[in-house]
């Protein structure tokens, strides 16, 4: 009986650990040419193309295509569309630009507790299991797109029930929420929200003739919870530089903007892991470098090497320039978070100027041999000399979804 039991346990273990690596095999995959397609799988699962073609590694440049993944090449478990990338030329920047952020819904970043018109202590929002963090989408059916719209619902609402719609630990809840009268003409729901976010960053690259763009390296969390924002729609647009605090030891500096007066250029379609991608619509409101302006071709990973590299940051007004830097390290089958190379600033001038990588940097562009490797992401706080850099192959694959 005993060794029954202990049999079922390892069947049980093995089918858990199949049915989690097929999962965790995306269902769309987007590859330059030439690049191998490098998908970790279990003994017994096989991706097959054409029915019968068993594959092993990729290396065609047709557009798109569907690949089968089965189980001892007789069980279809999934369908995997690949598709390759054109080879193109991207500008890269390096300089300074203002986002606005407008999120999906209205996000919630505080809950409180509220002292009624009858100066009794509430909390409305405390049969919901609304939690910091959290998203709320909808009230009563309308849909939430800023926070001066929950305001007007609530209100209208005038004490009684309402239905809301939110979105917890990435599910959407439903449930019931009752205003609590704080005045004679004034309801609330004991959530603080914010319905926007800003800032500056630096643009890494755009393609010319889609005017694709990609930025940061890094995502836009909110300050308050530290959880990505979802984003609804965003803007881009021109900032100035105001100050800038050198970086030191265990102490990380930054540049400071305003974005103010900027003026409109371009607008925002994703907020990721891997970076901001959109379009900018007026190209001629960004300085490009001569030495680049007629663009450079995205290397893949394995055309990275330890050594010598340039960053083009920006450290004033409408200005990038080329500085030293050296890739200290390469995490080549790193796809899961944005820390694929370390690098090491060695530019004495940017090394007077800012300690090293500061904040505002993420986003410079690195090239190498006359090609666009990665973009900054990442400080060691420990060492503004030293950071980390996301693969150029993640980001145009990003941009191009």
């Amino acid at each position: 009986m005993k060794k029954k039991f202990i049999f079922l346990i390892l069947f049980l273990i093995i089918v858990l650990c199949y049915v989690t690596n097929i999962s965790q095999i995306p269902s769309n995959v987007i590859l330059l040419p030439g690049e191998n397609l490098n998908i970790k799988k279990l003994y017994g699962i096989e991706l097959i193309k054409n029915k019968n073609d068993i594959i092993e590694t990729w290396q065609e440049d047709s557009e798109s295509q569907k690949i089968d993944v089965r189980l001892l090449g007789k069980i279809k478990v999934k369908e995997i569309s690949v598709t390759t990338i054109p080879k193109t030329k991207v500008i890269p920047i390096g300089n300074l630009i203002g986002l606005k952020l407008y999120t999906n819904g209205v996000l919630v970043i505080g809950l409180a507790e509220l002292t009624n018109i009858d100066n009794e202590i509430e909390k409305p929002y405390e049969k919901t299991n609304i939690i910091e963090g959290d998203t709320i989408l909808e009230l009563n059916n309308v849909e939430i797109d800023s926070v001066k719209t929950l305001q007007n619902i609530v209100n209208e609402a005038k004490g009684n029930e309402i239905d809301i719609k939110y979105v917890h630990n990435g599910e959407i809840i439903t449930s019931k929420i009752k205003p609590m009268q704080i005045n004679k003409s004034e309801y609330r729901l004991g959530l603080w929200v914010r319905d926007s976010a800003s800032g500056i960053g630096t643009i890494s690259f755009y393609e010319p003739n889609s005017k694709k763009f990609a930025a940061l390296g890094h995502g836009i969390s909110d300050s308050d919870t530290e959880e990505l924002l979802n984003i609804q729609s965003g803007e881009v647009v021109t900032s100035k530089v105001v100050s800038m605090t050198k970086g030191e030891k265990g102490i990380p500096g930054e540049i400071k903007g305003s974005i103010t007066n900027g003026t409109l250029i371009g607008s925002v379609k994703d907020n990721t892991d891997f970076g901001i991608f959109g379009q900018i619509d007026d190209i001629s409101a960004i300085t490009v470098n001569d030495k680049y302006k007629n663009g450079i071709e995205i290397a893949s990973r394995d055309e990275i090497e330890i050594g010598e590299a340039k960053i083009l940051c920006s450290t004033e007004d409408g200005k990038s320039e080329e500085y030293d830097i050296k890739i200290l390290d390469i995490y080549k089958n790193n796809d899961i978070d944005n820390k694929s190379m370390e690098i090491k600033i060695t530019d004495s001038r940017l090394i007077e100027k800012t300690g090293g990588i500061i904040c505002g940097m993420s986003g410079s562009p690195i090239i190498q041999n006359g090609k666009l490797i990665g973009v900054l992401t990442n400080v060691l706080v420990s060492n503004p000399e030293i950071g980390y850099g996301v693969f150029a192959d993640i980001m145009i694959k990003n941009m191009m979804k």
